[in-house]
């Protein structure tokens, strides 16, 4: 290193220094803060929005040769992993916090990773300090407590990062069992050849298991064809959010040209006014008749019924500790180790937050080195939606129940097996590279979340092929 950067860096050590020291020495959290208050407090003092938040207020050595460009990349780095002001939004105002965002900093304390050596070399008072450590750990189990409560789980599991599945959520009977009857009904097409089970068979864990679906006249989408099972808990549907709820999710496959191909519902409420005992069936629930609204609604409500509890995994959080074997058991403390829980969160293991496809390395670069496939309208992810540079290639995070049988896997499909799925994610999301006796495990784990449906293990008839 030249004599003239060591000289700026000793200068910027000394002023930053100068700065923070009182800091360094009063600021571990008071015990008399609430939980909420004592993460603010400690997230703050670590400067975690200098890094996690699109316009940090940045010190003035920044711009000084040498660091900018090093202080300019964990910028960019931190916020297209994590924004941070949401977070600190709930926490200061006390509503409930996205789940994922409050596993990520539980688990950057655990692991100690935040912040950044570079970062608290210079900010001294930003370190994590074994009594703040101790007490944002109980802050954030005191918060998830009151946000997230755990019923079902046996009292040592109550504070995981993810939860048992409920055995189901209320929903209207009969309802339900209209939404059934046009979830398998083809007349949703325009052709007559394709219903909602078509790419989502409920006797192949919910998706089709291709690549890419096929729609009306043979036609393919643009993204692989998520499970419906359990898509009741997801925060918003669709790989990009762009439906909120299962209903506005119901009805955008009829009207999309390469799925269902219909111009309106109007012609699909024509075809199936024909049928005059559903209608009559129809309108004994839906006094209002038949329409978009009644229809997807319907759907909907069919769609609650379709979660899958009771998996090995769940009876072990509840307790029954031979539900899963010993190999299982080190697969989810790997699991947990490498982050995985921190977004595959809550009682689905996923659908809970947008995150970014290839945090630790490029992945769309990689895929084209080896598909010889260029980006597609389906790789910008969120970014379709909200057009904001940041949602480029970030995607709703999937459910991990029954991922055994939902292969193939990504928003692109392009990854056929499950080991393989885990060792790339491990790559580019962790920048981790896995043994393979830790990717055996992992898997072994992931195979101990297939539920029930219907009193019955989940199967897919696609593998007995």
């Amino acid at each position: 290193m030249k004599k003239s950067s060591i000289i700026v860096l000793t200068v910027v050590a000394v002023i930053a220094l100068l700065a923070v020291i009182y800091r360094a020495v009063n600021n571990a959290p008071s015990a008399s803060l609430t939980a909420n208050e004592q993460v603010v407090q400690v997230l703050t003092d670590g400067g975690c929005a200098s890094c996690h938040s699109m316009a940090p207020d940045l010190p003035f050595y920044a711009h000084f040769p040498v660091i900018k460009g090093m202080i300019n990349k964990h910028v960019q780095e931190g916020y297209a992993t994590f924004d941070i002001l949401p977070f600190m939004r709930t926490m200061k105002d006390e509503s409930v916090p996205n789940e994922v965002d409050l596993n990520k900093v539980e688990q950057c304390i655990i692991d100690g990773s935040m912040p950044m050596k570079e970062y608290y070399l210079v900010h001294w008072g930003s370190s994590i300090t074994p009594e703040k450590r101790d007490r944002m750990l109980a802050a954030i189990k005191s918060i998830r407590a009151r946000y997230f409560h755990n019923p079902l789980a046996a009292p040592e599991f109550v504070n995981e990062p993810v939860r048992p599945l409920p055995d189901s959520i209320a929903y209207h009977p009969q309802k339900a069992a209209l939404g059934k009857q046009l979830y398998h009904d083809t007349r949703l097409s325009a052709d007559g050849t394709v219903s909602c089970a078509t790419c989502h068979g409920l006797n192949t864990a919910g998706v089709d298991n291709k690549r890419y679906s096929e729609g009306i006249k043979g036609q393919l989408g643009g993204v692989n064809a998520p499970t419906v099972y359990n898509a009741c808990f997801n925060f918003a549907q669709f790989w990009d959010g762009r439906a909120e709820t299962l209903a506005e999710q119901a009805g955008g496959p009829p009207l999309n040209p390469v799925e269902m191909g219909c111009q309106s519902f109007d012609e699909i409420v024509a075809r199936l006014s024909e049928d005059k005992a559903f209608v009559k069936d129809f309108i004994k629930v839906y006094p209002e008749g038949l329409s978009q609204a009644t229809i997807t609604d319907a759907i909907s409500e069919f769609e609650k019924t379709l979660v899958t509890p009771n998996s090995a995994f769940d009876r072990y959080l509840k307790g029954e500790k031979s539900a899963m074997t010993d190999e299982q058991i080190a697969g989810y403390n790997l699991f947990k180790q490498y982050s995985c829980a921190t977004c595959h969160a809550g009682a689905s293991m996923g659908g809970l937050s947008y995150e970014l496809m290839g945090q630790r390395a490029n992945y769309f670069e990689d895929r084209e080195l080896t598909q010889k496939s260029g980006l597609t309208d389906g790789d910008n992810g969120r970014w379709a939606q909200t057009k904001v540079e940041r949602d480029r290639y970030r995607f709703k995070t999937p459910t991990l129940r029954n991922v055994a049988l939902t292969y193939p896997y990504y928003h692109d499909g392009s990854v056929e097996t499950l080991n393989q799925a885990i060792t790339m994610m491990a790559k580019y999301q962790v920048g981790q590279e896995l043994s393979p006796e830790e990717a055996q495990k992992i898997e072994a784990f992931l195979n101990a979340l297939t539920g029930e449906y219907e009193g019955k293990t989940l199967t897919n008839s696609n593998m007995n092929k």
